[in-house]
């Protein structure tokens, strides 16, 4: 019997009543790594999964073996079928992983409602993971998230790749050294349009769905809806409550990262929010977000106010930030305040030193960037090591999403047990860090 054929009869034998036996990463390279390759699977290779596979691709180490995608016209399954044409074709992840399971990491590049009903499912496997960011669409699934990677011991990692880049890591460099001192508040903001919200409430009617697409398992664990096309599908799903977290939920996890790891953040004590009117259907246009952390050794106090606002042209007010009109403010990125100056940090760019007559003559190191990609397939090898693991991406896309929760709950002070995981200060806030599944998709991973 072939190793391979080993592999996949050890996995079918160990599947009892939904549950898998788990390897270590080390016992996974011992069994199955005699080729010193890693195989990987993709789950959504359009769009953004596209860029995520040909990164992940770019190192002699890794072998693409499965492709799967609801959608096999040219622009999603066709192009990446072409470039990888020997591996195995799936439109539908379940069969992946019920029928195949022949490949030893997989990624998750699909809507955000899917990412947990996939990684998860991936994890109790033993397979590794990369998913996309955010990465799950609730904050129970992120808690999930993080369970399971340490359950099954995998090696995981968000894609937030601009963590990576030289500009982040020589942001937390700087706080880090201690150039502004300890920080005494942040603001964060993404003040771009959002292009993807094309109308203000459900489109009446529906359209035939092309052959090439497989609606209903685009829309997986989300409620059944009509095809429309353009308006969910391919791209402008984000505006969407039952498949996003909306701007917040798409920025979010890179413009606040560096503030994570420049400060050592952990779980946030409370949020508030103000937000523009939305519906129960489309997220809303603008926000301003305030959380409360508790304080760590780079912050100036035993509390850190962290304040995020988003919505086209919307930036924190210069009074706030103490800058002059002079200073040009990105139009996304973060300034920590601190007690010795402050620091601006462009989403993506250099990071400024304020006030700039100060720090004139300070000469900026750079820090090396890393190849977060490459660094992730390298780390399945046991060669490498992740730095947006889910024991640090999870926690971060928890405080994410309690933004999203206190955006739905505006003008009202929700405070977060996060060991609890009680959400308290409105009577429907609880209910919210978790969500229902569409009958036939209910998940059966709850309660790693």
């Amino acid at each position: 019997m072939t190793i391979r054929n080993s592999r996949r009869v050890f996995l079918k034998n160990s599947v009892v009543a939904g549950s898998v036996i788990s390897l270590s990463a080390l016992s996974w390279s011992r069994v199955y790594g005699a080729n010193g390759r890693l195989r990987v699977a993709s789950v959504g290779v359009g769009g953004k999964g596209w860029s995520d596979l040909n990164a992940t691709a770019n190192t002699s180490k890794v072998q693409v073996v499965a492709l799967c995608d609801i959608d096999e016209s040219k622009e999603h399954m066709g192009r990446a079928a072409e470039k990888f044409a020997d591996a195995r074709r799936y439109t539908d992840w379940r069969k992946l992983f019920e029928d195949d399971r022949d490949f030893d990491a997989v990624i998750v590049s699909t809507p955000d409602h899917m990412h947990a009903p996939i990684s998860l499912p991936a994890m109790q496997l033993g397979k590794h993971v990369q998913c996309q960011k955010p990465l799950t669409h609730t904050v129970y699934e992120a808690r999930q998230m993080q369970l399971a990677a340490r359950k099954h011991k995998v090696v995981t990692q968000m894609g937030n790749q601009i963590q990576s880049y030289s500009e982040y890591r020589t942001a937390v460099s700087l706080v880090h050294s201690g150039v502004i001192g300890r920080v005494r508040e942040v603001h964060s903001w993404q003040s771009g349009a959002m292009g993807w919200i094309l109308v203000d409430d459900r489109p009446a009617g529906s359209e035939p769905v092309p052959s090439t697409i497989h609606w209903d398992q685009w829309l997986g664990v989300a409620p059944t809806r009509p095809y429309i096309p353009k308006i969910y599908h391919a791209f402008n799903w984000r505006a969407w409550r039952d498949f996003s977290n909306g701007q917040l939920g798409d920025f979010g996890c890179h413009i606040l990262d560096p503030v994570f790891m420049a400060l050592k953040l952990t779980a946030p004590t409370s949020v508030r929010a103000a937000a523009s009117g939305m519906n129960n259907e489309i997220w809303y246009r603008q926000s301003t977000v305030a959380y409360e952390f508790p304080g760590t050794e780079y912050t100036a106090s035993n509390t850190i106010r962290v304040t995020w606002y988003d919505g086209e042209k919307h930036l924190p007010a210069r009074d706030v930030l103490g800058i002059g009109q002079s200073v040009k403010l990105p139009g996304s990125g973060s300034i920590l305040l601190g007690e010795k100056g402050s620091m601006i940090i462009p989403h993506v760019g250099k990071p400024i030193l304020l006030p700039e007559e100060k720090f004139a003559d300070y000469k900026i190191e750079p820090v090396p960037a890393r190849d977060h990609y490459v660094s992730w397939a390298h780390a399945c090898l046991g060669e490498d090591k992740t730095t947006s693991h889910f024991d640090y991406s999870g926690p971060l896309t928890e405080s994410v999403l309690l933004g999203t929760i206190a955006i739905r709950h505006p003008e009202t002070s929700l405070a977060w047990d996060s060991a609890s995981m009680k959400l308290t200060g409105a009577p429907t806030a609880q209910d919210m860090l978790t969500k229902k599944y569409r009958a036939g998709w209910e998940p059966n991973w709850q309660r790693v």
